[in-house]
């Protein structure tokens, strides 16, 4: 089983128009605001010397900040157009970025097979994916993790999908940064909190710790910069 065709045309479509400026797309936040604070949760669980992926990396903005604290980090995306932003970005960047379905179980076998048991970060990627494809890439983070891996994993919270809806239906049409989101028929928000532990445990996995962090987004209105609210996880693989 990998991505349908129609979702991974939508991620293609959407890279392929996006700006090349740093903070064009809407949740392309500066790291300072994101996988910094991030860091303060999970880097000291990240141990063992092994390779980190960046599951869903797009143009690899938080990619290369993680590059700078981890011996070795691929950046992975569906969508081969937010891998070309991703090199384009920093063509000297010690990241390895490539192209990946992690849905793919043949595909991420592979991967694993490859570079043994990884660390993964995982900023937002869920609640993007259509419903069929949630557990195969949970599913597909747990062969990455093995035995010894451990991943870091943020989604949107989901009051979070009632601020966007709100947002998108607004008079005078959704903010600039988030219409184009919206364009390629992409919803993001749209997973219930509840179900994102039920997609965890059901790919193997154990919750070690588990919190709630406001997760910035680079689109301000005449209210200020939108904030939405983010669940993150500490996983690693059940102990058996």
């Amino acid at each position: 089983m990998s991505v349908g065709q129609a979702h991974r045309a939508a991620w293609q479509g959407f890279w392929e128009g996006a700006p090349g400026e740093a903070g064009g797309v809407f949740w392309d936040a500066e790291p300072a605001t994101t996988v910094e604070v991030h860091l303060t949760l999970f880097e000291s669980h990240f141990v063992g010397g092994l390779p980190l992926v960046d599951v869903g990396c797009g143009n690899g903005t938080q990619t290369r900040y993680l590059a700078h604290r981890f011996p070795r980090v691929i950046g992975t995306d569906l969508a081969p157009a937010a891998i070309a932003h991703a090199r384009r970005a920093d063509p000297r960047s010690t990241v390895d970025f490539r192209t990946a379905d992690m849905t793919d179980p043949v595909e991420i076998g592979r991967l694993h097979d490859e570079l043994g048991d990884t660390h993964v970060y995982m900023r937002g990627v869920l609640h993007q994916c259509a419903p069929e494809d949630r557990q195969p890439l949970l599913d597909g983070i747990a062969t990455l993790l093995g035995a010894r891996g451990r991943g870091f994993l943020v989604e949107l919270g989901e009051a979070a999908g009632s601020v966007l809806r709100g947002l998108a239906g607004s008079p005078a049409g959704p903010p600039a940064k988030l219409a184009p989101v919206l364009a390629h028929g992409i919803a993001p928000g749209e997973v219930s909190d509840e179900s994102v532990p039920a997609y965890v445990r059901a790919a193997g996995l154990d919750i070690l710790a588990r919190g709630e962090l406001p997760l910035a987004t680079t689109e301000v209105t005449e209210d200020g910069p939108i904030v939405l609210p983010s669940r993150w996880m500490l996983v690693t693989a059940r102990a058996r």
